[in-house]
């Protein structure tokens, strides 16, 4: 909800004044400008049921500020929404569902990869009982992540730029990709045209403009997840893939992409393996972008839906500390866990001030290389280590900024207190800061390099030269 200039004003170029549903259409699923005080009840009611609705997307009001303190009116919720040809999808065609069905009853080596609709659509039970029944292995996208639990037999967890090995390597080998509520994107497949090159295609979407656009489908479906998968399952048959599941197992054996290698110093993603032991998969986890993000993607354990919170199409820095607000606000019978990297902490840390006014339970776990990691590992595998603003030598000190917020800071160097810390943080009630200063150099893998298939993911670092 924006403020606009009084509405003789609009156009005149007023102080302030700027033509913000002009400037936001592009990023929003719908925007308005409300002339009348009589229609503002309306339009917030439609905005709420545009967002919520179909595909979710922000939709913006704007009202002049003349109509705010103008006239008085009584506010009365509208029973019904005023959106002649809004439609949101329900079921998808019967023929088309028996389409889909008879594809999965067929392959040999299929596949369901699981996107943000899954959850959204509140699918996921759905997705798992079909996965079950058909013993079919499930990815996730990033987004994805929670559908499923992480330690169900069937989940080979995420796939993608930075996803697990043995997940990529599967859908190579697939013969059919069931692809649920997501939406094919460069992250997911790489090189488009050598994505998955064995397989056919089923794609389910809410919105239509996804199915076909970066994929080509044997069967496309629009409609509402949790409806369509509701019409396909009695048409899907019990089945086995022995052999499949097999090949799966053999992929898990030879690409180990979940196991952290031994070290003295404090990595990242032993600090991220102990806090899901600590936590058992419990509580909420958000993320910021970049190095961490991926980290607690791969590393971190989920038993409910709806339990992984990240910033994915944008990919915004930053996003960790306000998320969590949002998450905590929306489960105060939960401890959110947000974790940051120290570059993109500092874009939004002053919304802790927030926090520790509504004594919200969220623990920031920063982890703290002192650098932009991930840009940082760009320029030294790309651009012969020629470092341009992605190394920090004047970051705060983390604790003496939780202590001035009034807060709990602790701050973690060896591998031996990280257990003990995320213990005391659960400990303390309200937010805690806990700063693990971890090894500074420390590459992300796997990582499918910009332009390049799931084929050519980079596994590990390649060997350091010696003299």
């Amino acid at each position: 909800i924006t403020g606009q200039v009084p509405r003789p004003a609009i156009g005149s170029d007023a102080f302030q004044e700027t033509d913000v549903t002009g400037v936001t259409l592009p990023i929003t699923k719908h925007n308005m400008l409300v002339m009348d005080v009589k229609d503002v009840a309306q339009s917030i009611h439609d905005a709420f049921h545009i967002a919520r609705t179909g595909r979710p997307g922000p939709v913006l009001v704007d009202i002049p500020r003349d109509v705010l303190l103008g006239e008085k009116t009584e506010f009365v919720w509208p029973e019904t929404t005023k959106l002649p040809g809004y439609r949101v999808p329900g079921k998808a065609p019967e023929d088309q569902v028996a389409a889909a069905a008879e594809l999965i009853n067929q392959a040999k080596r299929p596949l369901i990869m699981s996107g943000h609709g899954v959850l959204i659509s509140h699918a996921y039970g759905l997705m798992i009982e079909m996965a079950e029944k058909a013993q079919i292995p499930v990815i996730t996208t990033l987004l994805g992540i929670s559908a499923i639990p992480s330690d169900h037999e069937l989940n080979l967890g995420m796939s993608g730029m930075h996803g697990m090995a043995y997940a990529n390597l599967a859908i190579d080998e697939a013969d059919l990709i069931i692809g649920l509520g997501m939406r094919f994107d460069d992250r997911v497949t790489g090189r488009v045209s050598a994505f998955a090159p064995n397989a056919k295609f089923i794609h389910v979407d809410i919105d239509a403009s996804e199915v076909d656009k970066n994929i080509k489908t044997a069967v496309g479906l629009v409609g509402d997840l949790k409806a369509v998968l509701g019409q396909m399952l009695p048409k899907i048959e019990s089945n086995v893939h022995i052999d499949w599941l097999r090949r799966i197992d053999e992929l898990k054996a030879q690409h180990p992409s979940h196991i952290v290698r031994e070290s003295d110093e404090l990595l990242p993603q032993y600090v991220l393996q102990r806090l899901a032991e600590v936590t058992q998969g419990r509580g909420i986890v958000v993320t910021g972008v970049g190095m961490h993000q991926m980290w607690a993607a791969q590393h971190c354990r989920f038993t409910e839906p709806n339990t992984f919170i990240t910033s994915g199409g944008l990919g915004t820095m930053g996003f960790e500390v306000p998320a969590a607000l949002g998450a905590q606000i929306g489960r105060p019978d939960v401890t959110v866990w947000s974790v940051a990297g120290d570059g993109g902490f500092q874009m939004t840390m002053c919304d802790i001030a927030t926090a520790v006014e509504s004594h919200a339970d969220i623990k920031f776990a920063i982890l703290n290389n002192n650098s932009l990691g991930l840009v940082h590992q760009l320029q030294e595998l790309f651009f012969d280590k020629d470092y341009v603003a992605s190394e920090y030598s004047a970051n705060p000190d983390f604790v003496k900024i939780a202590e001035a917020y009034g807060i709990r800071g602790i701050r973690v160097t060896r591998k031996d207190q990280v257990v003990d810390a995320v213990r005391q943080a659960m400990e303390t009630a309200g937010p805690v800061i806990v700063d693990f200063m971890v090894k500074k150099d420390e590459g992300l893998y796997p990582f499918i390099p910009s332009g390049q298939s799931v084929k050519e993911m980079l596994e590990e670092p390649a060997p350091k030269e010696t003299a």
